[in-house]
C-alpha cells in the first residue's frame, strides 16, 4: 500500500500544472484545452501577500482530489474580483462568451426561469471558474441529471455569538453520536470560516425537501436534548447566546455550502478541510488548514472525503422520513 501511495504521488507531481510566475497574464495548456489566466499578480490575501496566482496554483495542486466532488453538479459562482478582503457577488448563469468546452447544467426555478449554471468537469474548467475570482466553490447538492435528489445530508455547525470553537467541536461530536445511533456514517470537515460541516452520504431518492424535513427534525430533537449547548433556532434574533447552531436549513433547495478543499475569504487563507473524528476530539482548529499546507496534507493522508463518492455505505434515508 505504501509503494502504491508513493507511485500515485509521483504521478501527480510529474503531471503538475504550473501557473507561471512573474507575469500578469498567461495561457495554460491542459491537454487540448487552453485556459487564459488574468490578473495573476493581484493580491487576494493582503495579510499573507498571496496573489490570485497562488489561488490558481493551489486549486491546480488539489484538483485530483477535488474534481470528483464537483463533477456533474451545477456551480454557484461567488466572485471576489478584488480578493478576500473585497466585496463579493453571486452569479448563477454561466457568463458569455465562454469556452465551448464549459458544460452547463440547466435548472428551472420556481419563477419559471431556466438558468444555465456552469459545471466543473476537469482541471481546465476548474481554473476557468477560479479565474473569474471564485475563491470558494459552491456546488449544487444534487447532480445535474436530477438536481432535486441530493447525494448527501449535511449540517452546518455555526457558533452563535459568545460560543467558542470548543463548543463547535463538542456539538460536532454530539451530532456524530446521534447520527451513528441511527446507523449513519458521518464524516466531517472544517468550514474554513467559523464552524464544522458534518455530512452523510445517502442513497439517492428522497427529494431535497424530504432531506430538509428530516434535517430539521433531527436538529430540533438534538437541541431539546442538549439545550445548554445546541440551538436549532433559525431566527437570528432568537438564537440563545453562546450556543452552536445546528443549521438544518442549508439543506433547502437551491442552497449551497463551500465545497471540500475550498479556500475561504478569511485573513489566513484557511481551507474547508476534511478532518477525522480523532482530530476533532484532539482539538483540530480552523487555522490548522490553509492553502499553504493542504496539498502536502492531501498527499500524506489522501482524500478523507472519499466516502462521499462511494456507493457502498450510503444510508437509506427513506424509512426515516
Amino acid at each position: 500500500m505504501a509503494s502504491a501511495r508513493v507511485n500515485v504521488q509521483r504521478s501527480i507531481a510529474e503531471n503538475r500544472v504550473v501557473v507561471p510566475t512573474g507575469v500578469e497574464e498567461a495561457e495554460v495548456r491542459i491537454g487540448e484545452r487552453r485556459v487564459r489566466l488574468t490578473n495573476l499578480n493581484k493580491i487576494f490575501w493582503p495579510e499573507l501577500e498571496l496573489t490570485k496566482r497562488d489561488l490558481l496554483q493551489y486549486y491546480a495542486d488539489v484538483a485530483h482530489a477535488l474534481l470528483p466532488h464537483l463533477a456533474d453538479r451545477a456551480m454557484v459562482m461567488k466572485r471576489y474580483p478584488n480578493g478576500a478582503s473585497g466585496k463579493c457577488f453571486f452569479m448563477k448563469r454561466a457568463p458569455a462568451p465562454r469556452p465551448e468546452w464549459i458544460e452547463t447544467c440547466s435548472i428551472e426555478h420556481a419563477s419559471g426561469s431556466v438558468i444555465d449554471f456552469p459545471m466543473v468537469q476537469d482541471l481546465a474548467s476548474l481554473l476557468w471558474i477560479v479565474n473569474l475570482g471564485c475563491i470558494d466553490l459552491n456546488p449544487w447538492y444534487g447532480r445535474c441529471d436530477d438536481v432535486d435528489r441530493p447525494d448527501y445530508l449535511h449540517f452546518d455547525l455555526d457558533p452563535v455569538k459568545g460560543a467558542s470553537y470548543e463548543a463547535v467541536r463538542e456539538t460536532a461530536l454530539l451530532v456524530r453520536t446521534a447520527l451513528e445511533g441511527l446507523g449513519m456514517q458521518p464524516i466531517a470537515k472544517t468550514t474554513g470560516s467559523r464552524g464544522i460541516h458534518v455530512y452523510v452520504g445517502i442513497v439517492r431518492g428522497p427529494t431535497q425537501k424530504m432531506v430538509w424535513t428530516f434535517a430539521k427534525r433531527f436538529a430540533q430533537d438534538l437541541a431539546k436534548l442538549r439545550p445548554n449547548v445546541v440551538t436549532a433556532e433559525y431566527r437570528i434574533a432568537k438564537r440563545p447566546r453562546g450556543r452552536v447552531l445546528v443549521d438544518y436549513n442549508q439543506n433547502a433547495w437551491g442552497r449551497t455550502l463551500a465545497s471540500v478543499y475550498s479556500p475561504r475569504p478569511m485573513p489566513l487563507a484557511t481551507v474547508s478541510a476534511p478532518v477525522t473524528w480523532d482530530e476533532i476530539e484532539n482539538g483540530a482548529s480552523i487555522d490548522d488548514f490553509g492553502i499553504s499546507n493542504m496539498p502536502a496534507r492531501l498527499a500524506q493522508r489522501g482524500d478523507l472525503w472519499a466516502p462521499l463518492l462511494a456507493n457502498d455505505g450510503r444510508f437509506d434515508l427513506q424509512p426515516l422520513l
